[in-house]
């Protein structure tokens, strides 16, 4: 599916910085919090999975990897980052299935899931389609399922280092507090949603939230 109307933030930023993306998340540590989003997602070998603004791939890899019986599909608007994630699953030799397209319209039935996960994706959308997908995501999860998300949160002002400052100044944070993802969540209509935990990541100057909803 294309959407050459839209636009989007490339994985890396910038289409050059792409080469540069897997090195940098794993050195800021982002792949072991990803694994810590899948430890509370509770998957079983039979789930459907979607990795949603799934970039090169790493998280619906590492999803495949470790429960190989698991369907697991990865979605993101950038052809260049699903390109690379095609690749990265063919020299695991694992079925990932990754398509084209946005997470605020998602190109799949209703109930076509058992969980859906976004890591350090949701900071990237605009006002608007943050608010659309929550719902979208609520929408083709099936009965029991659940939604975990993991990304960046902008501390209250009156907490902030200076450091927090600079990192956060950037217009794609504008919005990132607990209490907008929250919002969110309960207006797409999850019976339960909550903050999970909190972490650091990046030799303790980033800091993540994790975050799950049940239907």
């Amino acid at each position: 599916m294309t959407h050459p109307e839209r636009t989007y933030l490339p994985a890396a930023g910038h289409d050059w910085a792409l080469p540069l993306y897997d090195p940098l998340v794993k050195l800021m540590g982002a792949e072991r919090a990803k694994r810590a989003l899948l430890d509370q997602a509770a998957l079983q070998p039979t789930h459907r999975v979607l990795d949603t603004g799934c970039g090169t791939g790493t998280l619906a890899v590492l999803i495949k990897r470790l429960y190989g019986a698991a369907e697991v599909v990865g979605i993101d608007p950038d052809p260049k980052a699903l390109a690379r994630a095609r690749r990265k699953a063919a020299r695991a030799a694992l079925p990932v299935r990754f398509d084209q397209g946005f997470a605020s319209e998602l190109p799949y039935p209703d109930g076509s899931f058992d969980r859906v996960f976004s890591s350090f994706m949701f900071h990237h959308l605009p006002e608007r389609v943050k608010e659309g997908t929550p719902r979208e995501v609520r929408r083709v999860l099936a009965s029991g399922g659940s939604f975990h998300l993991l990304d960046f949160v902008r501390p209250e002002e009156r907490s902030a280092s200076w450091w927090d400052r600079l990192v956060f100044s950037s217009p794609h944070f504008k919005d990132s507090f607990d209490s907008l993802i929250l919002t969110l969540l309960r207006q797409a209509g999850f019976a339960s949603s909550k903050k999970v935990k909190d972490a650091a990541i990046f030799f303790g100057l980033l800091h993540v939230s994790y975050y799950g909803a049940s239907v």
